[in-house]
């Protein structure tokens, strides 16, 4: 009778799946500043909210900055980290590097986003009242009792909140969940901006539909996956594709599907068809946020699930990645040749660097990772930098976004136009720029990983590519100025902040970028 009942307390002495609060305090920091944001919101007069927004969401972040170097403190050489939140959430060296890199893009994006200078009379990128109708009385009333859209700034530490988790999760369900929380605030967002409203709007209906495809291949492609592992962790898919068969059909028809969700996340091509419309019509603080920090938090996810959830199919779908590799890199470049509008040329630049930083994901192995995770730290802050740099040229329709206006712009402003030259230079990969540094390093990754043919493309495009970046630099350097032309705003300490940081980030990596490559080197561990 003792033996049995000892052994029963034996048996029920089980410890409970714990979650280690610490190791998600990053996440739960910005999560926590959305919430409180919300509180602003409601409690605060409309006047007290804008200062009390952007007070709470930079400290937040700075905070959250902080804590990712704390776990990444702990984390010792070639450790590969732990798993935390009950098996959902991966702390490891690429999911820590990339909340680092989504912080500090996040606080860039919090500077452009907070800047109340370029618009008359003071106001923002954002329309007055969002509820209203373009053109109607109720937002005439609204603009000249001077509101603003102080919810941009919680609705922007959600999406935040969503991009850090979605790097770091470890099974699908979380990583649906972290996809969603990113997502649904950027459709609001989009749909804000102050000028041209309903072509704002249309490009929220645009991303909404978008994402909502995305979502839904995403959860396809998971039960899929669970029909044929019995699991949604990415470490027993790992384990049950290991020894697949070629007639496996739930298991490549889920990793389709899954990809899929992924790619028009990161806008690759064939799943890129509205997204220079969105670019196009979004405020452009959050334009240069989603183009910066969405690929970020996109690449990071879909690395994890390629490298930790099916690394033994990788004959299955590499081949498949590299033919949308080309694509991408091909169709950026020779399209982006035809715009006319710096943001869609621009947008479809972001395009073409899809395909380049899918070259570094595609080669397999640690140098893959690392220049890949290299790659997407210089891109996101020359992007954030350029479209910084796009909402102070202005007329009196608003940004003058038409190349045509930028025709003489060094002669006007040789600063403002000299930055800008900077950031396509960095685009385009030219030496002494981060650019240069961060294609050459997913150039030789997918070379020692056995993908020449794709460099081969990669290097094609990014001459392709160089052409147009040039073309503009001679537009405003080497033409005649328009008399009617557009002037340059000048900004507040916070764009000249976030501008400060990109040209920094840009020239720094240029020339000294072997810190941050042996950081990126030794983060470059998933963890199973």
């Amino acid at each position: 009778m003792g033996t049995a009942a000892t052994a029963t307390a034996a048996v029920t002495k089980v410890d409970a799946p714990t979650i280690e609060y610490g190791k998600l305090s990053p996440i739960l920091i910005v999560a926590g500043i959305a919430v409180v944001g919300v509180l602003i919101e409601a409690f605060l007069p409309r006047p007290a909210r804008y200062r009390a927004q952007l007070t709470v969401a930079l400290v937040g972040m700075i905070g959250a900055f902080g804590a990712v170097v704390w776990l990444a403190r702990d984390l010792p050489d070639g450790h590969r980290g732990s798993i935390t939140a009950m098996g959902a959430v991966a702390v490891d060296g690429p999911s820590l590097f990339l909340q680092g890199t989504l912080l500090l893009i996040g606080i860039a994006s919090v500077l452009l986003i907070g800047e109340r200078k370029l618009e008359p009379a003071g106001g923002d990128a954002f329309a007055p009242q969002a509820a209203a109708a373009p053109g109607s009385q109720q937002e005439k009333d609204a603009a000249a009792a001077g509101w603003t859209q102080t919810e941009v700034f919680p609705l922007t530490m959600f999406s935040l909140a969503g991009m850090l988790l979605f790097p770091a999760a470890n099974d699908l369900l979380m990583m649906f969940v972290a996809l969603e929380v990113l997502s649904l605030p950027l459709y609001l967002l989009c749909g804000l901006a102050r000028r041209n409203r309903l072509i704002s709007q249309e490009a929220a209906l645009k991303y909404f539909l978008l994402g909502a495809f995305s979502s839904a291949f995403f959860l396809f492609g998971v039960a899929m996956l669970y029909g044929y592992s019995g699991s949604i962790s990415l470490d027993k898919i790992g384990v049950a594709s290991a020894g697949a068969m070629n007639n496996d059909a739930l298991l490549l028809i889920g990793l389709a599907m899954v990809a899929v969700g992924l790619l028009f996340k990161v806008g690759a091509v064939p799943f890129h068809s509205w997204t220079p419309d969105v670019y196009q019509g979004a405020p452009t603080p959050i334009t240069g946020f989603m183009a910066a920090a969405t690929k970020v938090a996109a690449f990071g996810a879909m690395m994890r699930f390629f490298y930790v959830a099916l690394p033994g199919m990788r004959w299955d779908w590499r081949p498949v990645m590299i033919g949308v590799a080309i694509l991408t890199m091909v169709a950026g470049a020779i399209i982006a040749i035809t715009q006319t509008d710096v943001k869609r040329l621009l947008a479809y630049s972001s395009i073409a660097h899809a395909g380049f930083i899918l070259t570094g994901m595609i080669a397999m192995n640690d140098a893959g990772v690392s220049s890949t995770m290299f790659y997407l730290v210089a891109y996101g802050f020359v992007t954030l930098g350029a479209f910084a740099v796009v909402t102070l040229v202005r007329d009196a329709r608003g940004e003058a976004t038409h190349l045509s206006h930028w025709a003489g712009l060094g002669r006007r402003s040789p600063l403002v136009a000299g930055v800008f030259a900077l950031f396509l230079l960095a685009f385009a990969g030219i030496p002494l720029t981060s650019g240069f540094t961060g294609k050459f390093a997913v150039f030789q990754a997918a070379a020692q990983g056995g993908a020449g043919n794709l460099v081969v493309v990669g290097v094609l495009c990014s001459a392709i590519a160089a052409f147009f970046y040039v073309r503009v630099i001679v537009l405003m350097f080497f033409s005649e100025p328009k008399a009617d032309g557009p002037t340059v705003v000048v900004p507040s300490v916070m764009t000249t902040a976030a501008i400060a940081l990109g040209v920094a980030v840009t020239v720094v990596l240029g020339i000294l970028p072997q810190p941050l490559l042996d950081l990126a080197d030794k983060a470059a561990l998933f963890v199973h």
